[in-house]
């Protein structure tokens, strides 16, 4: 069985409904043997997306007359075997063995937590000690977690290059999403309820998946992970100062100690500095700290997919090493004006804080952030404008990626000059059409100009002639647009609704959008299906009466917002453009190119935690301003 031709992309849906787990151990034996089989069967060049993945799991159930009520269960379990052989080629070492908190005993649990997770007293009262000991013995680093986004940041910053795991089947659902699609060889034991008290797992299982034996492979399925790391790597202190060197000598002592782990520069750090130097030292600090670094991953991986999509092989590591540096300062220089506009984007909508730190405004003053700003817009168009020693961009090449960037700086500046004048203006009425208009104009550039930077960069360096160059360009400009388009506005309208949830590693509060008066596509689509008087309700609740808390004005918006349906309209929304962008995925020639556009579409439209049933219900408890 291939899944080489596999190319039906499924409708987002409530999945509460596939997650059952068979009741019996022969059952689950049984099941779990299919499974191996199947797996045994696939092409393993290219790992498995979500949505190929659940065509042969539907199809092996199909085949056994088994209730699809099995899926999720099913999913994981062909997915673990699929990546046994790539993990087995993973030494002990550099594998992270994951534990869920919810198997610890729950009454009397002596564990302390820090940022890491459960530090394990191993009482012997819970079967965590027991794993943790096994794996740790075998040379494991051993993490007692919920199952976050902390694994791809191991992942990422090289720690670790494989994952073992114990979670429910909600847990790993998510883990299917982001870790495999990386193509990250993972393995994992579902939990037998997704109760998160006392739960229990085949613990018989969970010993083999650990003693999986290393077996060095010479074929391994193909991984974005090298070029994330490279993505990540731009920012170390030492890539960063080569690939746009300080020009003040004395920030180098003062930014090497912040990095990475550091609280961000105050101005007590810069006390007896020189004063001409802040402004470089702010600039840096802001640029190398934070972020998912999503924007130059898209520029490094789409120039790779151009030129072979070699970064994403077993080799990828040392391929990457071949990347010239102008492609990696044209990487650079995208996640400089996404930086820029953040920095601006947190004063003009005063917002307290940016990666889990006060934002720049708040630690230095609004004019030092503003003139921030425009260090990093300054330092963003150098990166592309100056040529380096070995570097043999061609003139066009350079002016092709100084107009795409320039067009995406204007389209970004419309889109937020819109929201401004609609926030100041007096009649917060929006359509659904406008607030699309405003996402289509501040998210979607970025994401366009990674993209045509790093195709544009690999179709100069491969393709001979100037005339044969610009045909090739023309010929990937419009599905590039589109695509931006339609992946930028449903990353747009998940953003919105991840407002009402909080974001720890962002703004930190629920609902600061209703509250600082953004104009948002679920405000749109309430006022369009509210009647008059739920109308001026909503419309009221923006406004500051001195009366009414913060969470009272929040719990009305929230009424508001369900009454109208708006969230599930949302979803519905994100469904579509994301299905308007795979679209365009399936109609590219290049195989490289179509899997990173399909990888993009999996990863960026990452949906909140919650189906929107839930997402309203959480809303109520959601911490606020």
């Amino acid at each position: 069985m291939s899944t080489g031709s596999i190319t039906t992309r499924t409708k987002r849906r409530k999945t509460s409904h596939l997650k059952d787990v068979p009741e019996t151990l022969a059952m689950r034996e049984n099941l779990r043997d299919r499974c191996r089989e199947v797996a045994d069967r696939l092409d393993h060049d290219h790992p498995l997306t979500k949505d190929e993945m659940e065509v042969v799991a539907r199809r092996m159930l199909e085949e056994a007359d088994l209730s699809e009520g099995f899926l999720g269960w099913t999913m994981v379990n062909i997915s673990s075997a699929f990546w046994r052989k790539q993990l087995s080629a993973v030494p002990p070492e550099r594998r992270l063995f994951l534990l869920p908190h919810c198997l610890k005993h729950a009454e009397g649990c002596p564990a302390d937590y820090d940022q890491f997770g459960m530090n394990c007293k191993e009482c012997g009262a819970c079967s965590i000690a027991d794993f943790r000991g096994v794996a740790e013995e075998m040379g494991y680093r051993v993490l007692v977690a919920e199952g976050s986004p902390v694994v791809m940041k191991i992942i990422v910053g090289g720690y670790v290059d494989a994952v073992v795991g114990v979670a429910c089947l909600n847990v790993l659902e998510k883990a299917i999403d982001k870790v495999l699609l990386a193509g990250i060889p993972c393995m994992a034991v579902p939990l037998l309820s997704s109760d998160c008290r006392n739960t229990k797992v085949d613990e018989a299982w969970v010993e083999e998946m650990i003693r999986t034996p290393y077996v060095p492979a010479a074929a391994q399925t193909r991984s974005y992970v090298h070029l994330m790391r490279a993505a990540s790597g731009l920012f170390e202190s030492q890539t960063l100062n080569r690939l746009a060197p300080l020009a003040r000598s004395s920030n180098e002592e003062l930014l090497n100690k912040s990095q990475p782990v550091d609280d961000a520069i105050t101005p007590e750090n810069l006390e007896g500095a020189d004063p001409i130097a802040a402004t470089e030292a702010i600039a840096y600090d802001f640029l190398a700290r934070g972020g998912k670094h999503s924007r130059p991953f898209i520029t490094l991986a789409a120039y790779d997919a151009m030129t072979g999509g070699e970064g994403t092989s077993s080799n990828g590591e040392a391929v990457l090493q071949d990347v010239p540096d102008a492609v990696r300062r044209a990487a650079l220089s995208i996640e400089t004006f996404h930086k820029a506009s953040l920095v601006h984007d947190d004063i003009e909508d005063d917002d307290s804080f940016r990666y889990g730190q006060p934002a720049v405004h708040q630690r230095f003053g609004v004019a030092t952030a503003i003139n921030a700003g425009d260090y990093l817009i300054g330092l963003g168009y150098r990166l592309l404008s100056r040529s380096m020693i070995g570097d043999t961009v061609s003139a066009a090449t350079r002016v092709d990626l100084l107009d795409s960037l320039a067009a995406a700086h204007v389209r970004l500046s419309e889109g937020q000059g819109a929201e401004l004048m609609w926030r100041d203006a007096k009649d917060r009425r929006l359509k659904p059409i406008d607030a699309l208009k405003i996402y289509a104009l501040k998210t979607s550039p970025a994401f366009e100009a990674a993209l045509f930077s790093g195709i544009r960069l690999a179709i100069g360096s491969t393709i001979e002639g100037e005339q044969a160059q610009t045909a090739e360009i023309e010929k990937l400009a419009e599905p590039i647009r589109r695509f931006s388009r339609n992946l930028g506005v449903a990353f747009q309208i998940i953003n919105d609704l991840n407002d009402w949830i909080g974001d720890s590693s962002n703004k930190l509060s629920a609902g600061a959008d209703v509250i600082a008066g953004r104009p948002t596509l679920l405000w749109a689509l309430a006022l369009e299906r509210l009647d008059e008087v739920d109308q001026a309700s909503l419309l009221n609740v923006a406004e500051d009466d001195g009366e009414r808390t913060v969470g009272q004005r929040l719990k009305i918006a929230e009424m508001l917002y369900r009454k109208s349906g708006a969230f599930d309209l949302a979803f519905q929304l994100v469904d579509k453009h994301q299905a308007k962008a795979e679209q365009v995925a399936d109609e590219l020639e290049a195989e490289p190119l179509r899997r990173l556009f399909y990888f993009l579409v999996d990863t960026v439209l990452e949906r909140p935690e919650m189906s929107s049933p839930e997402l309203v219900s959480f809303v109520t408890a959601a911490p606020v301003a």
